[in-house]
């Protein structure tokens, strides 16, 4: 036994750390307003909109980790939705991989922003991640594969550790980002962006062909024990 299989909630919070920092390379809204706020307001203004952002995805983990993924750990719903998160990880992998050009804000997003008029950086990003119901739908996905895994132990205090690491995963990315860009005094070029986007698609795939290996030995052990 490994020291993190002996000790659940480091691995559930380095699990949750690794993953709350990929998945918010990909460039869409939240990095984008980052990156143009901060080249011409400077680094406490991208900041808060980075903060705002964190919060709401949080808000999003939270929900996926601590209330809908224990619905797919029973019987034939997890086996569903562990194919279920097979297929996603490979086609956020793919959409990510050949990216073509920086994505823009959605029309839900707009219509959200219409609505609220947030006037602060902290709403700005909040609002921002609010409008994208996707970003729930991709943690419960993630939630349900992570704890699938055995990366995240079905207890509370794994989950929490793992929220824990999102958040400061998250805030790394983002931070880092807001300093760079507010020192730079400009924003990344659109190539720059891509490439960003492209590694991410990468790390997604990655994580799809370990799980496809561990849905294919799952399927290969019970037909060696049916037989």
């Amino acid at each position: 036994m490994s020291i993190l299989e002996a000790h659940p909630v480091l691995l559930a919070a380095l699990t949750g750390f690794f993953a709350g920092f990929l998945v918010s390379i990909p460039v869409g809204p939240i990095n984008l307003t980052i990156i143009n706020e901060g080249s011409r307001q400077g680094f406490r203004w991208a900041a808060l909109i980075a903060f705002g952002a964190i919060s709401m995805e949080l808000i999003y983990c939270t929900i996926a980790f601590t209330g809908l993924a224990s619905f797919f750990e029973k019987g034939l719903i997890k086996a569903a939705m562990e194919l279920v998160s097979f297929v996603f990880l490979l086609y956020l992998g793919m959409k990510f991989l050949t990216v073509r050009h920086v994505e823009t804000p959605g029309k839900i997003e707009e219509r959200l922003e219409q609505k609220l008029h947030p006037h602060s950086a902290f709403m700005t990003g909040f609002v921002r991640v609010m409008g994208n119901p996707g970003v729930l739908l991709f943690w419960i996905v993630l939630a349900a594969y992570l704890m699938s895994r055995e990366w995240v132990d079905d207890t509370g205090g794994a989950r929490y550790a793992c929220i824990g690491g999102v958040a400061a995963g998250a805030t790394l990315w983002f931070l880092s980002l807001s300093y760079a860009v507010s020192c730079r005094k400009k924003s990344f070029s659109e190539k720059t962006l891509i490439r960003l986007e492209q590694f991410s698609g990468i790390a997604l795939l990655v994580l799809a062909i370990i799980h496809g290996g561990s849905i294919i030995r799952e399927m290969v052990r019970h037909g060696h024990h049916r037989f």
